[in-house]
């Protein structure tokens, strides 16, 4: 079966962090985001990817190349961002036979999209306490009657996954007439498939959507540290000072530095280049990417950091994602809680959002410079290249 995923969009609801990377390429612990769907899609059979390219194409395309994991890899372009259909079907072309779809900025499970790929056409299904924010699916026993939008009154927890196992005859239906908000919905084209018989679903033990800035966190949460924790081609790096204490699950790569009295409390993942310490205390899940420095009794708790960033010496950073090149002068602090207890808001696509969580730092985009002993308050977002004075606090969104 071909598995086609969808990495075409931009993912405008990651704000800055997508100013330079497209959604799909950040950084979830050892591989890109769409390197684990394109993983869990060989996992379960696929024998073709066709990646759909549209912002960013060049860095996905560098990524993967011709191959991953044996299997081979094509590409198709989707000219402009006009929906889920339309990126389908600027990979009609490649598709003979049978097809699963997945998006490329969601985790899941080999172990059940090889479930899902069984027959079909199927959809995947996966259970939510709160149903009436997704497309909720209605079921007469294997058979799915219904998928309403944000349904009010939803009539079952099950949630549609963003994934589906179609017959070969569905690249006919591809052709969608434009929704309310001005984009061909892949929705649209499960409605055609309904309407031609019956769609079944497989319940996913494993799905998130990872669309904004703390479901990447979230996502680091579930995945750290990374696939090949443990073995020892990993662990117990020269880099490693005798004097750093590392407990729990911890890789360290090969070229990564732990410098003397660095204390590291796994999960956590150091990419190679990256520098800890000394004296510095890494604790929670942990993304430290590639060439990213971590300077002297610097805290970093539950967060993400991404390429080149840097964290001064005596600074906190807790709960927060830092993009590419990010320099924090000395003494900054970002706040991550808020002291009524209720969940820290952060804004997204100009609108502010709970983010469900009562402990959220700071997102700060790529290339941002904080000032020395700068504070930065909860849920704040600083745009691509925003600077901040020294002794500055920070407490709104710029």
């Amino acid at each position: 079966m071909h598995a086609v995923i969808l990495a075409a969009g931009r993912g405008t609801r990651m704000g800055p962090l997508t100013e330079t990377t497209p959604k799909p390429m950040l950084p979830v612990a050892d591989a890109p985001l769409v390197e684990h769907v394109a993983d869990a899609a060989v996992e379960a059979g696929a024998d073709e990817l066709v990646v759909t390219v549209g912002y960013g194409a060049d860095r996905i395309r560098e990524h993967f190349g011709e191959t991953h994991r044996g299997v081979p890899v094509r590409y198709a372009v989707q000219q402009s961002q006009r929906g889920t259909a339309d990126a389908l079907a600027a990979a009609a072309a490649h598709l003979d036979g049978e097809f699963a779809v997945l998006n490329g900025d969601s985790l899941y499970r080999g172990a059940d999209l090889e479930r899902l790929f069984e027959s079909t056409p199927r959809i995947g299904a996966y259970r939510v306490d709160d149903p009436s924010q997704y497309g909720v699916l209605t079921v007469d026993g294997d058979v799915v009657t219904d998928v309403q939008e944000k349904p009010a009154d939803p009539a079952t927890n099950l949630v549609n996954a963003g994934v589906y196992a179609f017959p070969a005859e569905t690249v006919d239906l591809l052709d969608v007439p434009e929704s309310d908000r001005g984009e061909r919905e892949l929705t649209d084209v499960v409605a055609r498939v309904m309407a031609r018989g019956d769609l079944g679903y497989a319940v996913l033990d494993e799905w998130m959507d990872v669309g904004r800035p703390w479901e990447l966190l979230e996502a680091n949460e579930r995945r750290l540290p990374g696939r090949d924790a443990g073995s020892e081609a990993h662990t117990g790096r020269d880099g490693v000072h005798p004097d750093a204490t590392i407990r729990g699950d911890v890789v360290v790569e090969e070229g990564a530095t732990v410098g003397p009295g660095v204390v590291i409390e796994g999960p956590a993942l150091l990419r190679t280049g990256c520098s800890v310490g000394p004296n510095a205390y890494v604790r929670g899940a942990t993304l430290i990417g590639e060439g990213a420095h971590v300077g002297h009794a610097v805290e970093i708790k539950n967060s993400v950091l991404m390429a080149d960033a840097t964290v001064g010496h005596l600074s906190y950073v807790g709960d927060s994602v830092l993009g590419r090149s990010v320099n924090l002068g000395a003494g900054t602090n970002v706040a991550n809680l808020r002291h009524d207890g209720d969940p820290v808001v952060a804004t997204v696509k100009g609108e502010r959002v709970s983010t469900g969580r009562r402990k959220f730092g700071a997102v700060l985009g790529p290339g941002v410079k904080t000032g020395i002993q700068t504070g930065i308050n909860a849920g704040v977002t600083l745009s691509s290249g925003a600077r901040t004075d020294p002794g500055e606090m920070v407490l709104r969104d710029r």
